[in-house]
């Protein structure tokens, strides 16, 4: 039997409330912070971590209070991006230019990310098992490869959990244009607030129109009371969690902090240099949303499986991405809050080096290309290396574990504490993984 159950559209639904008619609500814009676990967990010193792993990096103090994860659904092709290889077989047309660090080039697409190289750890040797799109999405936000009857929280749930403030009135963690996976065993509390297109207004941020804050509780009032007699016959878990999202979604309404998702407070010139598309807008939000204090926000661009006409495909993806990922960087960093905040440049795996006869790239799982910024971390750096034609790992081969690791190490999280599955099961925050060692070297 599955333990939780997993939605990939845009809707989430809470697996406790199991009653179609009532309780199968779509809840991606309440579902918000567990009470009682401070934020000072993610600052932590080493010495109160258990994993034997971490002892020799018993002098780094965890640094990241936020994380920010760039996702590009369909996979993009490293070579195009952060592992250029012009002049091979494989190489393509792109050109790569040099950096802010020499030695280090990037595709001549990513102008304005070349000049924030000096933050950024390209890590050019992750590995997977995992080709399939939707069996890989799951790897990449949870750490675990998906199967037997455990359905694992993502990342931002985990981050949500260890790292929220209980006396925020935002949630801890959001999903900007991306498809969602449940808090599972974590709770509903820690589903993450899902902005369907930053570019409109957010949906429930406001009362009705023609209802004011009496009337509104008056509702909430019948309501409770229409619900008690479902409610005595959940378990206390679940009845808590509801009752937790209501009152997580009516501080927000009324908190002053629910200005982090109004865009148009930004002036228009930093508007337009994010890019006035989704992803550039989801971008500049998620600056807003760390600046207001959230944990935990994801932003989603789609289109990267460029199994035809990858390079044309592949130029106007990045004429999104580029402005957009250096923007937050140097936003971040003027306003000294890069230092804090962790930022993940990925997709669920790369493209073949090969281009296949209709001018495309396929599904590659040995050799593709991640990047990390902030939180402590080393910039400035390769990790790992492919060989000529890009098709084999040569040195520091990373997998998604270690990734992991290494994420939840910047946050002040153990990656082998041990949560209890509904069924009572232990499971481990990181399936085995190992910190990245070069990420946190200071040299």
């Amino acid at each position: 039997m599955i333990e939780e159950s997993v939605e990939m559209d845009a809707k989430l639904w809470v697996p406790e409330y199991d009653t179609p008619e009532l309780w199968h609500k779509e809840i991606s814009r309440r579902c918000f912070v567990k009470s009682g676990i401070g934020s000072f967990l993610g600052l932590v010193a080493m010495q109160h971590f258990s994993s034997k792993s971490l002892a020799q990096f018993e002098d780094v103090l965890p640094r990241a209070k936020h994380c920010i994860v760039l996702f590009m659904s369909g996979g993009a092709s490293q070579l195009d991006t952060f592992d250029p290889k012009p002049g091979t077989k494989n190489g393509g047309p792109f050109a790569a230019i040099p950096t802010s660090v020499e030695g280090i080039e990037v595709s001549e697409y990513l102008p304005h990310v070349a000049e924030q190289v000096h933050h950024l750890s390209i890590i050019r040797s992750m590995v997977s098992r995992e080709g399939n799109h939707e069996r890989a999405r799951y790897l990449l936000h949870t750490g675990y490869a998906p199967g037997g009857t455990v359905r694992h929280p993502t990342l931002g749930s985990l981050t949500s959990y260890y790292l929220e403030d209980s006396l925020s009135d935002l949630p801890s963690c959001v999903n900007i244009n991306a498809p969602t996976y449940s808090g599972s065993f974590l709770g509903a509390t820690h589903d993450p607030f899902v902005v369907k297109d930053p570019m409109k207004p957010v949906d429930d941020l406001s009362y009705p129109s023609q209802m004011d804050t009496h009337r509104f509780h008056e509702r909430l009032k019948l309501l409770k009371a229409i619900e008690e007699d479902f409610i005595t016959k959940r378990t206390r878990r679940s009845t808590e969690a509801h009752e937790a999202i209501y009152k997580k979604a009516d501080q927000l309404i009324n908190s002053p902090k629910v200005d982090a998702f109004h865009l148009n407070e930004e002036p228009m010139a930093t508007r337009e240099a994010y890019g006035m598309n989704k992803f550039g807008q989801g971008c500049l939000m998620a600056r807003r949303l760390v600046e207001a204090g959230v944990k935990f926000i994801e932003v989603s661009l789609d289109g990267w499986d460029t199994h035809e006409n990858n390079f044309e495909r592949t130029k106007e993806l990045l004429a999104m991405v580029d402005p957009a990922f250096a923007m937050l960087l140097k936003d971040l960093n003027e306003r000294d809050l890069l230092e804090e905040t962790v930022v993940l440049w990925l997709g669920e795996f790369g493209r073949t080096p090969k281009i296949n006869k209709r001018d495309g790239r396929d599904h590659h799982t040995t050799g593709w290309s991640a990047v990390i910024a902030g939180g402590g971390t080393r910039g400035g750096q390769v990790i790992g290396s492919t060989n000529e034609d890009g098709t084999e790992v040569l040195s520091g081969a990373v997998r998604v574990p270690d990734l992991f690791a290494s994420l939840c190490f910047a946050l002040g999280i153990d990656p082998d504490e041990e949560n209890d599955s509904r069924s009572g099961r232990p499971i481990r925050v990181v399936d085995d993984g190992t910190v990245i060692e070069e990420l946190f070297k200071t040299f």
